[in-house]
C-alpha cells in the first residue's frame, strides 16, 4: 500500500509512516505495542477507559522500563461519561531531608545550569525523589475503574513473568545510557548483561520485577507507601547515601486539581494546571494564534512556522518568570489565561522579522511516555508518565527490578530562586495529556514524551487538526518546530527552502531529525466511531475494539412469515427494554 502524502494550501507536503486504528468499542494507544494490548484486553474484558489506561501503564513499567515505573511520577487528565473532568497529579517531591544547598551547580547560566559537580542531582542515590506514579495509578483505578487492582495488572504480571523481546528503541536508549548504566551493577545485569546492550530482539528478563507487580496486585499501593516493599528500598538507599525515608513515603500524597480551561476557534481544551506548564501556556500560545487566520498562511510555510516561533517565546517568557508550585510560588494562572493578556504582545508582532531572543530558562529530559485511551462510553483518559531520564537514577533496587528515578534533576540547584529544592515541593513540568471538547462533546485527547517540547508540540498537534483539518494520523505525524526563546529546531521533514525564509526572517534555526517524543492520540470521529493515532518518533502502536456482543433474544430455529416478524420483534424489545412501533 502506497503511503499517502499530506499536501496543504500552499504546497508542503509530508508522509505519513503509520496507519491509524478504528473502533466502535474503544481504543486505547501508547508507545509500545504490549502497552498496547494490555489496554486493549480491559476493554475487550468489560472495562472502561480509566481500565485501560492503568493496565497499559503498569504493563508499560514493564516493557518500556527506560521510560517509565511505579517509582515515577506523572499526570493523569480524566474525562468522565458523566461530563466530568479531573486532573490527578501524581508528581514525585523531594524528599524532607533535601536543602537548597545539597548540590553544586557546575555553572550560573548557559546550558549547564541545572548541572551539579559529579552529577549528584542527575545519576545515583541523591538524585531520587519521593514517587507519585504508584499511588496516582491505584487511586485512579478505584475512583473512576470498574475493575480490581489484580485484572488489571494481569498482563503486566505476565509480560515481566515470561519476558519480552527488546525493540530496536529499547537498544538505542541502552546504548546512550551505558556508561551510567555500567556503574549500577543491578541494572547492568538486566539491560547490559555481559557488558553487552541488550540488541533488538534479545530477551528482556523482567523476573525479579514480576515478583513485585504480583505483591502490589496483593497488597495495593501500600506495599510500597507503607510496606515492604518501601522498607527495602529505603534500607537500600540510607546504605548509599540516599535520603529518602519509609515516613516521605507514608507522607506521599497526590493532588486532584481542576483541570485549566481553555477556548480556541469553539473548542474547549482541558489540560493540567501547575505546576505543569501545559493549560497555561499552551491556552497563552492559542489565544495570539487565534487572531491569526492560521488556515490561510497554511501549514509548514515560512509565515505559519514564524508565527508558531513568536508565540512560542511569548509562552517561555511567561513560563520562566511565573509558573511553579502553586504551594509555594503565586502562579496568576487566570491573568496568564486571558485574551487581554496577550493583546500588547500581539499588537508587537512583526510577520517579517523575528522578536529579539530571550533567556531559554530550564530544561528537561525528553524521556517519558504517553497513554491515550478512550470508550465508546465517552470515558476518555489522557496520562503522560515518567522517571524523568532515560533509565531514572539507574539504580535498580536489588531482588524487586524497581528503577527509581531521578526527578531531583529538574530542581534548580542554585539556592534562593523560585524551582530551588525545599522538602515536598513538586517541580515544574511540560507534561502536556490534553482532552479536546466541542459542544459538550469529546472530540480528541492527546499527549507525549519530549521534555520542554512537550507543550508546543500539543499546540501544533491542536492547530493541526483544527486549523489545517488534518487527520488524526497526519497531525501526530506532521514536522514540527520548536525554540526555548533562542536557537529554533525545525525538522528534517521541513524543506531547507521554508527554513532558509524563515532564517531570513531573523531566526536562528537548527535542522534535527525529530523535535518531542511519540505523540499518541485519540479521536471521537463523526458516526460514532473512535480512530487512534501514533507517530514514527517512538514505538508507538494504536488498537482499535470494534464488534459485540450476539443480538440479545435471538431463536436458534427456523422462522418464517408472521412467527418471523413476532421473534424479531422480540428480540428488539428484550435488547431496547422498551415497546416498537
Amino acid at each position: 500500500m502506497t503511503t499517502p502524502n499530506w499536501r496543504s494550501r500552499a504546497g508542503t507536503i509530508f508522509q505519513t509512516e503509520k496507519r491509524p486504528a478504528t473502533g466502535s468499542k474503544g481504543v486505547v494507544v501508547t508507545n509500545h505495542p504490549l502497552g498496547s494490548a494490555a489496554g486493549s484486553e480491559m476493554l475487550l474484558a468489560g472495562g472502561n477507559a480509566i481500565d485501560a489506561a492503568i493496565s497499559s501503564l503498569f504493563a508499560l513499567s514493564v516493557v518500556e522500563p527506560m521510560m517509565v515505573g511505579i517509582f515515577g511520577a506523572g499526570y493523569l487528565n480524566v474525562r468522565l461519561a458523566n461530563g466530568e473532568h479531573h486532573v490527578l497529579d501524581g508528581y514525585a517531591t523531594a524528599p524532607a531531608a533535601s536543602t537548597e544547598t545539597m548540590y553544586h551547580p557546575v555553572a550560573d547560566s548557559g546550558p549547564d545550569y541545572l548541572k551539579a559537580i559529579d552529577n549528584l542531582n542527575t545519576i545515583g542515590y541523591l538524585a531520587i525523589g519521593v514517587p507519585g506514579s504508584l499511588k496516582a495509578w491505584v487511586e485512579a483505578l478505584e475512583t473512576w475503574g470498574t475493575m480490581s487492582l489484580s485484572q488489571v495488572m494481569e498482563p503486566a504480571i505476565r509480560f515481566a513473568t515470561r519476558g519480552f523481546k527488546a525493540s530496536e528503541y529499547l537498544h538505542e536508549t541502552i546504548v546512550q545510557m551505558e556508561d551510567a548504566i555500567s556503574r549500577f551493577p543491578e541494572t547492568a545485569a538486566t539491560y547490559m548483561p555481559g557488558g553487552v546492550a541488550l540488541r533488538s530482539g534479545d530477551h528482556v528478563d523482567r523476573s525479579d520485577y514480576a515478583r513485585t507487580l504480583r505483591a502490589i496486585a496483593d497488597n495495593g499501593s501500600d506495599h510500597l507507601y507503607n510496606g515492604p516493599l518501601g522498607e527495602i528500598i529505603c534500607d537500600y538507599l540510607s546504605r548509599n547515601g540516599g535520603i529518602i525515608t519509609t515516613q516521605d513515603l507514608a507522607s506521599y500524597k497526590t493532588i486532584r486539581r481542576t483541570p485549566v480551561k481553555g477556548e480556541y476557534r469553539g473548542y474547549e481544551l482541558f489540560a493540567p494546571p501547575p505546576p505543569s506548564a501545559a493549560g497555561v501556556h499552551i491556552t497563552e500560545m492559542l489565544n495570539i494564534l487565534e487572531e491569526f487566520d492560521i488556515a490561510e498562511l497554511g501549514f509548514g510555510t515560512p509565515d505559519s512556522i514564524h508565527l508558531l516561533l513568536e508565540a512560542m517565546k511569548k509562552a517561555f517568557a511567561d513560563r520562566n518568570r511565573y509558573t511553579g508550585d502553586p504551594d509555594y510560588v503565586e502562579v496568576p494562572v487566570d491573568r496568564l489565561i486571558s485574551k487581554h493578556h496577550v493583546e500588547e504582545f500581539i499588537d508587537g508582532i512583526d510577520m517579517d522579522r523575528a522578536s529579539p531572543e530571550i533567556n531559554p530558562g530550564s530544561g528537561e529530559p525528553d524521556h517519558t511516555t504517553h497513554v491515550t485511551t478512550a470508550d465508546s462510553d465517552g470515558n476518555v483518559v489522557s496520562a503522560t508518565q515518567t522517571i524523568n531520564e532515560l533509565f531514572g537514577s539507574k539504580v535498580t533496587v536489588p531482588g524487586t527490578g524497581v528503577i527509581l528515578n531521578n526527578t531531583q534533576q529538574m530542581f534548580d540547584p542554585h539556592p534562593g530562586n523560585a524551582l530551588s529544592v525545599e522538602p515536598g515541593k513538586r517541580v515544574t513540568s511540560s507534561m502536556s495529556p490534553m482532552i479536546v471538547m466541542k459542544d459538550g462533546h469529546p472530540e480528541f485527547a492527546l499527549g507525549l514524551p519530549g521534555g520542554v517540547k512537550i507543550f508546543t508540540s500539543v499546540l501544533q498537534a491542536v492547530v493541526n487538526l483544527i486549523d489545517h483539518k488534518m487527520t488524526a494520523q497526519e497531525a501526530v505525524e506532521a514536522p514540527r518546530v520548536w525554540t526555548q526563546g533562542q536557537e529554533a529546531e525545525i525538522e528534517s521533514g521541513v524543506p531547507e527552502s521554508i527554513q532558509s525564509t524563515v532564517e531570513a526572517k531573523g531566526h536562528r534555526t537548527m535542522r534535527v531529525n525529530a523535535v518531542g517524543g511519540g505523540m499518541n492520540i485519540v479521536r471521537f470521529e463523526p458516526g460514532g466511531t473512535l480512530s487512534g493515532a501514533a507517530c514514527w518518533r517512538a514505538d508507538g502502536h494504536a488498537v482499535g475494539i470494534g464488534g459485540g456482543f450476539a443480538r440479545s433474544g435471538v431463536r436458534f430455529r427456523p422462522l418464517a412469515g408472521d412467527e418471523e416478524i413476532s421473534v424479531i420483534t422480540e428480540a428488539i424489545e428484550d435488547s431496547d427494554g422498551g415497546d416498537t412501533d
